[in-house]
């Protein structure tokens, strides 16, 4: 049935739902624009529809490992009180379980994965609608390693912070020993060679006009931006930073002296670089009981 775009901008109106659930909804209801309204407010469609520029910087970051396959992903909600809401828990594991069994490389395709209940994306839909919430699947990653390199996985507080670790020729409990020290750690790269240029060159810039402002000699300012530097990475870099179970050890030689390598991190810290509610608790807690 050809579906005119007037038609589908009239629903959209009503509803607040998107472009293609409204055009969806009208070719499932012939062109009715009453059953329409009905069809997506029965999907949770248009009650989840007004909920959509609401600010999700909460939840939970979440992983799974089967074999040789590992999925870390951050899925977000409104409010705190709902990542700890067995719904939404139950939409984290089926995200997980899903996709650790699929070849969905971004999340477009990911959204579109099949379900029992409909699509990915028609789960967050529904469940957005029931847990009164706007939630949303963020960031995912699905790795899968070989079989002489382990998995190291690390969820702390609860899920908000979850990071996993690949090493290679190295037991879990090393893996796990690196995991924990890049949650408490918060490094942005596993290693030197990682570190774009141009955040190299950055910092640079911003070290040599510190030392000119110090009053130094250029030539003493070139050997303590060098300096400088060496500690920078030291604070970004994984392999470079101290490990936090030893302090005389770098991370990289710890699992060094283990026999093993890092191979990949990868660390979701829940709502990082997301703009935050600015609501009081007694507000947050008085919603929620309404």
């Amino acid at each position: 049935m050809n579906i005119s775009a007037s038609l589908v901008k009239e629903l959209r109106e009503k509803t607040g739902a998107g472009m293609l659930d409204c055009k969806k909804a009208l070719v499932e209801t012939e062109g009715n624009i009453d059953a329409a309204v009905d069809w997506l407010r029965e999907k949770g469609i248009s009650k989840a529809a007004k909920k959509a520029d609401r600010i999700a910087a909460e939840g939970t970051a979440a992983i799974l490992v089967d074999g040789n396959d590992a999925v870390i992903l951050e899925v977000n909600s409104e409010t705190d009180f709902v990542a700890k809401n067995d719904e939404f828990k139950s939409l984290v594991q089926t995200l997980l379980e899903t996709i650790i069994k699929s070849n969905a490389k971004t999340l477009e395709e990911t959204l579109e994965l099949e379900t029992e209940n409909g699509t990915l994306n028609d789960l967050i839909v529904s469940k957005t609608a029931t847990i009164g919430e706007k939630l949303s699947l963020r960031r995912f990653a699905k790795v899968t390693k070989a079989d002489k390199e382990t998995f190291g996985s690390y969820i702390h507080m609860g899920g908000k912070i979850a990071v996993l670790i690949v090493t290679e020729n190295t037991n879990e409990e090393v893996a796990k020993d690196v995991a924990m020290h890049a949650a408490a750690m918060r490094p942005q790269y596993v290693t030197i060679e990682e570190v774009p240029e141009d955040v190299v060159e950055k910092e640079r810039s911003v070290l040599t006009e510190q030392a000119m402002n110090e009053g130094k000699p250029k030539e003493i300012a070139e050997k303590m931006v060098q300096g400088r530097i060496q500690k920078f990475y030291k604070e970004i870099c994984l392999e470079e930073q101290q490990f936090v179970k030893d302090s005389d050890l770098s991370v990289k030689q710890f699992v060094k002296n283990n026999g093993g390598t890092i191979k990949e991190m990868y660390r979701y810290e829940v709502g990082e670089g997301m703009q935050k509610r600015e609501e009081n608790f007694a507000e947050e807690v008085a919603k929620q009981m309404k």
